[in-house]
């Protein structure tokens, strides 16, 4: 199937977003439409098919937005890992049912 071409008009402050968004994201701006569209008129981005996932995370692209994150403090990690270290002591060992 042969792919269209489509020419539309978005707000500025829409085309901003769809720019930012897909920047972030490291995706073309035109995949970020075809996609939303997709999910909106419950189409695929293939031409048949289910619509496939709006975004696929890569490695480089978690790094890139690692610092971005929200992180704990050291010691909200510090209350983590006791809380953790106390579970393991004080929860009983699972016997695997199959044994």
């Amino acid at each position: 199937m042969r792919d269209m071409h489509l020419t539309l008009r978005l707000s500025r402050d829409l085309a901003r977003a769809v720019s930012r968004w897909a920047k972030a994201h490291g995706v073309a701006k035109s995949q970020v439409v075809r996609e939303a569209v997709a999910r909106y008129v419950g189409g695929s981005t293939a031409g048949s098919g289910p619509a496939e996932p709006a975004l696929v995370l890569t490695g480089r692209m978690a790094a890139a937005r690692w610092s971005s994150l929200p992180h704990l403090t050291a010691d909200e990690a510090g209350g983590l890992a006791g809380g953790i270290g106390a579970s393991r002591t004080s929860l009983r060992n699972v016997t695997p049912p199959w044994d």
